[in-house]
């Protein structure tokens, strides 16, 4: 079948969105499917795939190396007018986001919106909590223009259920096991950190941004650093909070952006993983540091509530309780965990087994039907069972 997935963001952007959508869009090939990409332009010297198609972009304020992709309904519509695809993804809810879910609808193709950012939790994150409620209003309308919304957690999709979003289905994540493995973990590297033989490496995965809660992680790792005076903090990423960051911490190791293999590498290398971001719709980076056997803390919720098990393959600190409370048991866990290298060990075998065996080919095989049940259903009609 033919299908055409629309996102703001794409590799060689990295961040959870980008990935998470080029393993969507991979999954469809290796299934035989035509697979057309609908992006903004990245730079001047973007020259696009054969099955790419590019729209004018502009930078995402606050976020530099990123773009959004403006208005581009008329684009789209005589694009698809002329070959309709069967169905499209729209990954993201910018400005081409909403073009394309006009277009879609004007020529009855239907439509699969991925949910993959909780923007009202931005807004708190930013320091405009006031507008929480009117994001939250605008993802709802614009998901609800949808045929189906797709989430990764049971969790999130009772949440949206329960706000108002139509149609919600699950379409869980998965982990390359194969390349997030215990076995890539590399002793050179860890010379490099001065990371002597014992020494717990904390490792930090993903974008260096407000968003991410840093300040607990900084808060957690030098409550370790009081226990263990050996320890490392290695930053593997980057993002508008690294220069602030580096400069108020001169001992932490920063890494930069790490892809495959690399990649791969640091966080096998790691000994303990650190999460403590409380605005996340999974987090992908909890199931890579799980495959690769390294134990991790994170809050109870997205990819922690579907597979991490307290006190099992690391630790899940309860979001219930007030601030003061989460912070101060996601502190504990880190000294507790973190200052042990038994537990630390045990901890990671358990993690790798439980993990081992979401392969991506299943959330391949989940994608494609929900896509081809769409485009059977056919048009505006379009649903999708909420299972």
């Amino acid at each position: 079948m033919r299908y055409a997935i629309v996102t703001e963001t794409y590799p060689p952007e990295v961040n959870g969105v980008a990935l998470t959508v080029q393993v969507l869009e991979q999954g469809l090939r290796d299934r035989g499917n035509a697979v057309t990409v609908i992006r903004p332009s990245q730079s001047r010297a973007d020259q696009p795939a054969p099955h790419e198609t590019l729209v004018r972009g502009a930078n995402l304020p606050r976020y530099p190396g990123l773009k959004f992709g403006l208005p581009a309904t008329g684009t789209l519509v005589t694009s698809w007018a002329s070959s309709p695809p069967d169905a499209i993804y729209v990954a993201t809810e910018g400005p081409l986001g909403w073009s394309a879910l006009r277009a879609a609808r004007r020529l009855g193709i239907p439509a699969a919106a991925g949910f993959h950012t909780r923007f009202d939790s931005y807004m708190r994150d930013y320091g405009a909590g006031f507008l929480e409620a009117t994001a939250m209003r605008w993802m709802r309308r614009f998901h609800n223009g949808a045929n189906a919304t797709l989430v990764p957690t049971r969790e999130l999709q009772d949440f949206l259920q329960s706000a108002g979003f139509n149609d919600v289905v699950l379409l869980p994540r998965a982990v390359d096991a194969v390349l997030f493995h215990p076995a890539k973990r590399d002793h050179e590297l860890r010379a490099q950190w001065q990371a002597v033989e014992g020494s717990p490496v904390v490792i930090h995965v993903g974008r260096i941004a407000a968003e991410k809660n840093l300040a607990l992680a900084v808060d957690a790792y030098r409550a370790l650093q009081r226990v263990r005076p050996d320890a490392r903090y290695v930053w593997i990423g980057d993002g508008p909070a690294r220069p602030q960051l580096e400069r108020d911490n001169p001992d932490f190791i920063f890494c930069g952006i790490q892809r495959g293999e690399s990649l791969a590498r640091h966080v096998a290398s790691g000994d303990l993983f650190l999460f403590p971001s409380r605005s996340e719709t999974f987090g992908n980076v909890t199931l890579e540091a799980m495959a690769s056997s390294v134990p991790t803390i994170a809050f109870d919720y997205g990819a922690a509530r579907e597979y991490l098990r307290d006190g099992q393959h690391g630790a899940a600190v309860s979001d219930c309780a007030c601030d003061n409370n989460a912070n101060a048991a996601f502190i504990a866990a880190a000294c507790h965990i973190g200052s042990d290298p038994v537990l630390r060990r045990e901890m990671g075998l358990r993690a790798r087994t439980a993990v081992a065996d979401l392969r991506p080919e299943n959330v391949s095989i989940r994608f494609e039907s929900i896509l081809a049940g769409l485009a059977i259903a056919g048009g505006n009609d379009a649903r999708v069972a909420t299972a």
